[in-house]
């Protein structure tokens, strides 16, 4: 019998009493067991911050995310044998599909992000310097710093490879070592894709630790700089959430619950509008995908009264095509749920629903399966049932039967629907199908507040449309009331879960010397060098040069004019740029303004620097005349080495200003600049 693993301190631990069978989803055989007895709960939280805290400290946030990169690219060599054990969860390759590649996707993702919007450094910004005084000598910057915990991520048994990995990806690229929670009826696919992390040697020690079975103490063991990730139902999360340890220390609780979500049809999607099929569509996609078994599936789908029969008609038409069995047989596209005790769960759940709701497909109590049965196999029919007073039977808005179960309700106004949606309280997710704008943006205006992302789908967005049941990692997952209140994803607001905001104030020169970034009016260095003669690794933050200065005429506005085509007023009759507001007369072209800055401050030979890739926050502070003299300050702002590829990029700060110092124009440059350690790789 396989006895499922954890790997704590370094090394893989095997329980010796307390097992829990874990069976089979399709054939109800004992596929292996899982305890977690004789495990060192505090041994593994000291292992964590003294081996594992450490070592991702010493990683900036770009070695990191090629560590999440390398990390990926193994998975993804073995995702063979993930996909083959994954069949005993009850999944199809579709299901499977999005659980694994869905998760590995998530690591490329992330490492991606990580490099493009995270400095090469240990130190995140957050926002722009704040100006706190008069003059300048006193400047303060929002900061986010990795927190010195441990990350406890506490698994649903839906996703057991990417509920792990997409939290995995945010923590350890803040730097934040992880114990991952499984949960135990999906737990041997879990320890399987965790095992391949460890064999791939890509993660350092302590890094990432697994508990196969309960976790028995821990959450009583953790302090303030420790995170709590939960995904799996709303009533256990706020059982967790309010362990007493929990909320005297004040622990980050990032709470992922299972939701009653929702998906408006608008009263304009009629049958003949490729709206309505796109609904039909995605409502019998999300009763069906993972057999329903998703957080995000739509439970609720809230369809216009006059267009009930037809919605109807429509879903019953698709589900009677759907073949429920096992998946390793030919034309199965529904498999099994998760295990007997869901089934056993769901088949509650929809007796609930019925007291106040009408069956209109399928049978709870028993499915045709092909290949298998729905006493040995955890297989249920698909589910629909409609609530004909939805306003007044609140049952479908409280409880959630987690399977192939969707509920229509009726609805007269765009008010009433709005109603139903928010009578969720609270949902990871809501759709709306139409085509009339005004109909979307009066139920996205009166909805959202209660949903955390909203999926808008009309013909012409649905080609490309992730659906409405996918979270990316690019977007938040998590949602208000109900759903949690949390957030997971996001993007690099994710990662900022597990890191500490901290207000920093401080003369501009030792802002820069902690954030390794140039501040307005920090000190800065002369370059005895040109600095485009200078090679990434031989520039330095606050690293400056004043270039010569040069007098703008009018010939230079009137030729900038007829080179460019912009003959704008203000720039060309002096008559009327007097009658406006904000100038003295004629005023120069501000894109000359940038143009003839380079001219200054460029060195023309073939040098380190590759490219020029754009600038950022380009302001025109104050109107420049002819006759004006403007010289340019050119300081190196922020470097960013891109590992592998030969060379960095190099943002640098640029203030022009003219002959009485005032500075008229400010923006960063961005650069690409050989290394002068490694050649240059496409």
């Amino acid at each position: 019998m396989n006895q499922l693993k954890s790997f704590a301190q370094g090394q893989w631990h095997t329980a010796k009493d307390g097992f829990k069978d874990c069976n089979h989803a399709i054939n109800g055989q004992v596929i292996a067991q899982i305890s977690s007895t004789g495990l060192d709960f505090s041994g593994m939280l000291d292992y964590a911050k003294s081996v594992g805290q450490p070592a991702l400290a010493k990683m900036t946030f770009h070695q990191r995310a090629l560590m999440l990169k390398e990390l990926a690219l193994y998975l993804m060599s073995r995702k063979k044998e993930f996909y083959q054990l994954s069949a005993a969860t009850g999944a199809t390759k579709l299901d499977s599909w999005i659980d694994i590649d869905g998760g590995i996707g998530t690591l490329f993702v992330y490492s991606g992000k990580g490099r493009r919007e995270m400095p090469d450094h240990h130190i995140l910004l957050d926002g722009p310097p704040e100006h706190i005084s008069k003059n300048g000598t006193f400047l303060a910057q929002h900061i986010c710093t990795s927190l010195k915990g441990v990350a406890i991520h506490i698994n649903a048994f839906n996703f057991p490879c990417w509920g792990m990995l997409e939290k995995l990806a945010p923590s350890l690229l803040a730097g934040v070592p992880a114990i991952v929670k499984p949960a135990s009826d999906t737990a041997y696919l879990t320890e399987l894709m965790f095992r391949a992390m460890i064999d791939s040697g890509v993660l350092p020690p302590g890094s990432v630790q697994l508990i196969c079975g309960s976790t028995g103490n821990l959450l009583d063991l953790l302090n303030c700089q420790d995170v709590v990730a939960f995904t799996g139902s709303a009533s256990t999360g706020q059982y967790l959430k309010s362990k007493p340890n929990i909320t005297q220390n004040s622990i980050r609780f990032t709470m992922e619950a299972d939701s009653l979500n929702c998906s408006i049809l608008t009263p304009d999607a009629t049958p003949e509008t490729p709206e309505f099929d796109l609904y039909i569509q995605e409502v019998v996609k999300e009763m069906t995908v993972k057999s329903g078994q998703k957080c995000t599936a739509i439970r609720r789908a809230i369809v216009p009264s006059a267009l009930t029969g037809a919605v109807t008609a429509a879903i019953h038409d698709e589900l009677t095509k759907m073949v429920v069995g096992d998946p390793a047989h030919a034309g199965v596209q529904m498999g099994s749920l998760a295990s007997l005790a869901q089934q056993t769960e769901v088949r509650e759940r929809v007796a609930e629903l019925r007291q106040s709701c009408d069956l209109l497909f399928g049978d709870p109590e028993h499915v045709e399966v092909v290949g298998g049965n729905d006493q040995d196999g955890a297989f249920i029919s698909p589910i629909l049932l409609l609530n004909p007073k939805p306003l007044d039977n609140h049952i479908a808005h409280d409880v959630e039967a987690f399977g192939p179960v969707s509920t229509l309700m009726p609805y007269d106004t765009l008010e009433e629907a709005a109603q139903l949606a928010n009578l969720g309280q609270g949902s990871l997710v809501g759709s709306i199908f139409g085509f009339n704008d005004d109909n979307v943006c009066e139920l996205v205006n009166q909805t959202a507040c209660f949903h955390g992302r909203m999926v808008l789908i009309n013909r012409d967005s649905a080609g490309e449309s992730s659906g409405h049941g996918s979270p990316l990692p690019h977007l938040v997952h998590g949602g208000p009331g109900r759903a949690g209140g949390g957030e997971e994803l996001g993007g690099i607001r994710g990662v900022k879960h597990y890191m500490q905001r901290t207000a920093i104030q401080g003369s501009p020169t030792t802002l820069m010397k902690l954030t390794d970034r140039y501040m307005p009016k920090a000190k800065t260095t002369a370059s005895v060098k040109h600095p485009f003669k200078l090679h990434y690794e031989e520039l330095t933050v606050g690293q400056s040069i004043t270039t010569d200065s040069r007098v703008i005429t009018l010939a230079d506005v009137d030729n900038f004019a007829e080179l460019s085509g912009d003959h704008f007023y203000a720039h060309m009759d002096e008559a009327a740029a007097k009658r406006n507001p904000f100038f003295d007369g004629r005023v120069v072209h501000g894109y000359f303004l940038v143009s003839m800055a380079a001219g200054l401050f460029v060195y023309p030979a073939e040098g380190p620097v590759l490219a020029n890739y754009g600038l950022d926050d380009l302001r025109f502070i104050e109107p420049v005349y002819p006759g004006d003299e403007i010289t340019i300050q050119l300081t190196c702002k922020q470097k960013s080495y891109r590992r592998g590829k030969g060379y960095g990029e190099v943002r640098w700060d640029l203030q022009a200003s003219n002959q009485d110092g005032v500075v008229v124009a400010a923006y960063d440059i961005l650069t690409m600049v050989a290394s002068n350690t490694e050649p240059f790789a496409e």
